[in-house]
């Protein structure tokens, strides 16, 4: 599906459910297996830490990752498989994750306990998760 279709059927019918594409929300989302369902942002809301938000770079890129912090005007946000943060203004947020369909069967919504443990542990061991992502690609570049 094309970005601005994507757009376009988000602001039609509220809700649209696609295909996962990339890394950067590993292990959460899998690319070729899972599917994100994404709920239209209504006019004023805001969102909180831990929410899996749908927001559009200046580039056009669609990007689905989650909220670090809250800020005035913005929030920062960043993949569950990244280490660096983005500045993300509050009007370039399309949506919010509301639930992600596992192997084309299994929907496991945002309000599930277990989704909402994942996002706390997740969320929870950043820090360490960046030391763990940095010596990771060292160890990498090493053995090439």
């Amino acid at each position: 599906m094309k970005i601005t279709s994507i757009k376009e059927e988000l602001q039609k019918s509220g809700n649209i459910i696609f295909p996962n594409k990339g890394t950067s929300m590993l292990p959460l989302l899998r690319e070729g297996k899972d599917a994100m369902i994404i709920k239209k942002k209504k006019k004023g809301k805001r969102f909180h830490k831990g929410d899996t938000v749908l927001f559009e770079r200046a580039n056009g890129d669609l990007v689905l990752h989650r909220i670090s912090d809250v800020i005035k005007g913005g929030y920062l946000i960043i993949g569950d498989n990244c280490i660096e943060k983005e500045h993300v203004k509050e009007r370039d947020v399309l949506g919010v994750m509301t639930g992600v369909i596992r192997d084309g069967k299994k929907t496991v919504k945002v309000t599930d306990p277990l989704y909402k443990l994942y996002v706390k542990a997740w969320t929870g061991i950043f820090p360490f998760r960046k030391i763990y992502m940095k010596a990771r690609g060292k160890i990498a570049d090493m053995r090439k």
